[in-house]
């Protein structure tokens, strides 16, 4: 059955490390992903059945209706209006990388690439424009996905009529049924996929390569990355890729499902319309033996990649089996993820108080229909024996001392708090999700049920879950019939892959890292003081909203509405952001996002708020705006109370741990040499700084800087931040039930008056200095991968809103030419960028024109000219009306779709208490949009896209000039090639 389990509970303690996470999470085999223009499918009227609950007992979800038709193809579809108007399509071949044979590598993905371009009936590229014109995002209402199991096409389609669904169908039909396989077509293609294959390469997918092989040695697991090889690629023809789609794409591999705001028959009837005639080609192939655990392969391997930090998987690998999904099946799953959690808090725990890792989880996994796999990654600080044995020894613990009943009792309410929380918002679930979660479960052999089955299941099974059954789950993820173990290290280990087996074989020790009985309370939180008054309360003019303010100067913006019924969105903004720091002066705002919440709150440290908030819609998110801090949470109301206590307690008794800060510090540490591993990495670190000519708040910490990181030096810049103002609350949803002004009163209305940071050199933001040449950074990673950026500076604030879209839509428009040149036509790119930053923090500066992209070296001067030309023609020439609808519309959809939903209001409304230009800007969006003209775009290009003020760089391979990367072009032409 499709549920999500709720993650474990550390709702404090966001991630902390991003190089060192990207370090432990290797991602098994990823899914090949296209932004392309996705595609659905159709049937014909056939009989009606519940195929997806053959043989189950899980209760049914009524909401869905099923069928066969004639010809094989299966399909679901279903009613849902969450966004009005919009119908998500999805289309599942039952085919993906491990179908394929040797000399087939990447067939599957580059099959779904050719799909995308168009069909015998439709010109190459014309699906595009097509769906643009109905509004489509290409990339995100439009993409597809490929993993070793399946090829899945999506479309989401806004704003929905009669005729363009039927035409989205039969367009989408004949690109699955029959794709425009020719050599043109195939040539194109491959060099997408190459640049794809390229720009994902470096030292993560090496050791992700390692590692699945490692782990699945013997089965094709192992070796079907559906990304494929530049060997298998280099090879492709239209006559074999046809030969691919031929044998696989059928019609009984076929699952199509729909839904959205229409009429379940409707979406029945076009899918037996556009798929009830179509034949299989020949006889149907043999299902690939996709293989077993292999005992006899080695148990352990070393990977040694220069620069990257210590890395550990520890897998226990059992065979995969093929389950019919019922309620005991259900009952198993929910029991094997609560003996997770009841291991990974402990894991926790331990590298909360000091250890020898830095962060260890566990986590089971049923993989591609291929093995089921309990896997512990860890990252040691130092010593990697003493980090596995230390998680071996959890593990021990866990097999052999049953947990306690109070500690399964956690687990378990936070799961049911998930599934409760799920309930409550069902109503509001996007049919693009409920479409998604049913390919999933076609492809995991599993049903979906509705939020209230999931509840009661979930109710019942929970009694099942005892000490001894929680030992004997424990028991049984925790053993397998094949073990192995794979080490990442930056430099050779004494021993190798001897050292490592040799550590594993040693006995393991229990370790006891349960939690101890910890005894909070919230009446141990000291008093905020007299209840603030309210001075004044206003209804906001074109909203659904009041404006409260305090005699402290607190105000809030409240609407109370039930667009998500049962919840409750919370926003407290204090301080003034980045503008509390000055644009030269040494910062610590890198240090917020894990640090300053897990340091904990008054008497309360980590563990304590875990236990505070267990089972509970309790949380806090921190993040860093141009003009104020943010502390965010979605709570519900019977929580909300206890949620503004946390946040205001954070505000007026902030608690400084050390552990959290040094934590903080070694994991950036231990990261950081893979900042230069890749042009991606590089970029991800230096662009924004790059861009405010290297101003200090939103340049990168050098390794000196982290390193003298101290909880002293934390605390003296946190401290003066979290006690200055002003502040303003948005609480957004479901507050019928509650008394908000007397919660907000009692909390945040009780603080004493606060006043802003604000030095006068950090209330405006330069742009990079104008340069004649590209400036030029360095990479550390393979000497065929480059990147390229050009950017302008453009506007900022709020006076001038509809220059604000005419500059997103100028954005897309430059985006789609540079599409269609970079990546359609030449292959040189899977996925060049062009965004428009438009910040309304800052008056009047921030703002930017960014364009960029992957590339290979010999290419970086082809992105410049082609960037050029298009800048230069946007200025001097007015677009046409085509252009324009088409890259305009799609952003007016997906602005009228996130209109429905609170997140897109309060995002929007972010300082409307204090400056009413907030709110008018948010009212007049989609006029704003609606009104851009041909003419607008010329004036803001002309304005804006000046050569003069034009900034670019290129990250190289150490060592390369632009000199050198264009001779390669040169050489490439020379030869014959691009």
């Amino acid at each position: 059955m499709i549920y999500s389990p709720a993650s474990t509970p550390r709702r404090f303690a966001r991630s902390f490390f991003p190089a060192c996470t990207a370090a432990a999470a290797f991602l098994l085999i990823p899914a090949a992903t296209a932004q392309d223009a996705s595609a659905p499918a159709a049937a014909q009227a056939g009989t009606k059945s519940d195929w997806l609950y053959a043989g189950s007992d899980i209760p049914r979800d009524t909401a869905w209706q099923f069928g066969v038709l004639p010809n094989g193809v299966r399909y679901a579809v279903r009613n849902n209006g969450v966004p009005p108007g919009q119908v998500s399509i999805r289309v599942r071949m039952d085919v993906g990388s491990m179908f394929e044979t040797d000399k087939e590598r990447g067939f599957a993905h580059l099959l779904e690439h050719l799909t995308f371009r168009g069909s015998e009936h439709i010109p190459d590229g014309e699906a595009k424009r097509i769906w643009q014109r109905f509004g489509v995002t290409f990339g995100s209402d439009s993409n597809a996905q490929t993993t070793p199991t399946q090829t899945a096409y999506q479309l989401d389609l806004p704003s929905v009529t009669p005729a363009n669904l039927d035409e989205s169908m039969k367009l989408l039909a004949g690109m699955v049924r029959e794709p425009l396989i020719s050599e043109t077509a195939v040539t194109a293609e491959r060099g997408v996929v190459m640049s794809e294959l390229r720009e994902s390469d470096g030292p993560q997918k090496r050791i992700a390569d390692q590692t699945t092989s490692h782990l699945f040695a013997g089965q094709l697991l192992g070796d079907r990355s559906p990304i494929g090889t530049n060997e298998s690629l280099a090879a492709a023809r239209a006559e074999t890729v046809k030969a691919f789609h031929d044998r696989w794409y059928r019609p009984d591999r076929a699952v199509v499902v729909i839904a959205g705001d229409g009429d379940p028959a409707e979406f029945a009837r076009l899918i037996a319309k556009y798929y009830g005639d179509w034949k299989a080609d020949g006889p149907a192939p043999k299902q690939p033996d996709f293989g077993k655990p292999n005992p006899k392969a080695p148990v352990a391997k070393a990977i040694v990649e220069a620069n990257q930090p210590l890395a550990l998987t520890l897998a226990m690998v059992r065979p995969w089996q093929k389950r019919i999904d019922t309620v005991e099946n259900t009952r198993r799953l929910y029991l094997e993820y609560i003996a997770q959690a009841l291991v990974n808090r402990r894991l926790e725990n331990r590298a909360r108080s000091g250890g020898s890792y830095l962060v260890a989880t566990v986590e089971q996994q049923y993989v591609s229909r291929s093995a089921d796999v309990t896997m512990a990654q860890i990252v040691p600080l130092s010593d990697w024996k003493a980090a596995l044995a230390d998680v071996r020894g959890v593990i021990a613990d866990a097999v052999t001392t049953p947990p306690s009943q109070a500690d399964i009792d956690r687990e378990a309410n936070e799961i049911e708090a998930f599934l409760v929380k799920e309930l409550e918002n069902a109503r509001n679930e996007p049919g693009a999700r409920l479409a998604d979660d049913m390919v999933r479960a076609v492809d995991i052999n599993e049903t979906v049920t509705s939020p209230q089955g999931q509840v009661d299941m979930f109710k019942a099974i929970r009694v099942a879950a005892t000490p001894k059954a929680m030992l004997d789950v424990s028991r049984a993820i925790f053993s397998a019939p094949v073990t192995r173990v794979v080490l990442t290290t930056p430099t050779p280990t004494p021993g190798g892959d001897k050292a490592l087996l040799a550590a594993l074989a040693a006995p393991a020790k229990v370790r006891d890292d349960r939690l101890t009985a910890i005894q909070a309370d919230w009446s141990q939180l000291p008093s905020f003081g007299e209840p603030g008054a309210v001075v004044s309360t206003t209804q906001i003019p074109g909203l659904r909203a009041e404006r409260i303010e305090f005699a402290n100067g607190v105000t809030a913006l409240i609407s109370n509405n039930k667009v998500e019924p049962g919840k409750v969105r919370v926003n407290v903004r204090f301080g003034t952001g980045n503008r509390s720091v000055a644009a030269d002066a040494p910062n610590l705002l890198w240090t917020g996002d894990y640090a300053l919440t897990a340091s904990g709150i008054g008497p309360w440290g980590q563990n304590e708020l875990d236990q505070l908030t267990n089972g509970r819609q309790i949380q806090m998110a921190f993040s860093v705006e141009d003009d104020a801090f943010e502390l965010g949470a979605e709570s519900k109301p019977a929580d909300l109370a206890d949620q503004m206590k946390l946040i205001a307690g954070k505000l007026a008794f902030p608690r400084w741990d050390a552990a959290p800060v040094e934590r903080l510090r070694v994991g950036y540490l231990t990261g950081y040499e893979l900042n230069d591993a890749t042009p991606n990495s590089v970029l991800d670190r230096n662009l924004k700084g790059w861009l405010t000519d290297n101003d200090a708040r939103w340049s990168p910490p050098d390794k000196a800087e982290i390193s003298a990181l101290t909880p002293a030096a934390f605390r003296a810049f946190w401290e003066p931040r979290l006690s200055a103002g002003p502040i303003e609350v948005q609480l957004f949803g479901d507050l019928g039930s509650v008394d908000y002004r007397k919660i907000l009163a009692e909390t945040v209305g009780a603080l004493p008056v606060r006043k802003p940071l604000a030095p006068p050199s950090g209330q405006a933001v330069a742009f990079a200095k104008h340069s004649a040449t590209p400036a030029l950074a360095y990479h550390n990673g393979d000497k065929g991968q480059a990147a390229a950026m050009t950017a302008w500076p453009t506007g900022g604030g709020l006076a001038s809103p509809h220059d604000a879209r005419a500059m997103e839509v100028l954005a897309a428009i430059f985006n789609d030419r540079l599409f269609d040149r970079l990546r359609a036509e030449q292959g040189a790119s899977y996925g060049p960028v062009v965004d428009s930053h438009w910040p309304t923090g800052f008056d009047n500066s921030g703002g930017y024109l960014l364009v960029g992209s992957l590339l290979a070296p010999k290419d970086v001067d082809r992105f410049y000219g082609i960037a050029r030309d298009i800048a230069a023609d946007l200025a001097a020439n007015p677009i046409g009306a085509d252009e324009l609808a088409r890259n305009a519309v799609p952003i007016r959809e997906q602005v009228a779709r996130a209109s429905t939903g609170n997140v897109y209001w309060m995002f929007l409304l972010e300082g409307a208490t204090r400056d009413p230009r907030v709110t008018q800007a948010a009212l007049s969006i989609e006029d704003d949009i609606n009104g851009v003209t041909p003419a607008d775009i010329q004036r803001l290009a002309r304005a804006y896209l000046l050569p003069t003020r034009q900034w670019s760089l290129a990250i190289l391979p150490k060592g390369m000039t632009l000199a050198d990367a264009a001779a390669l072009d040169a050489a490439a032409a020379a030869s014959g090639g691009r």
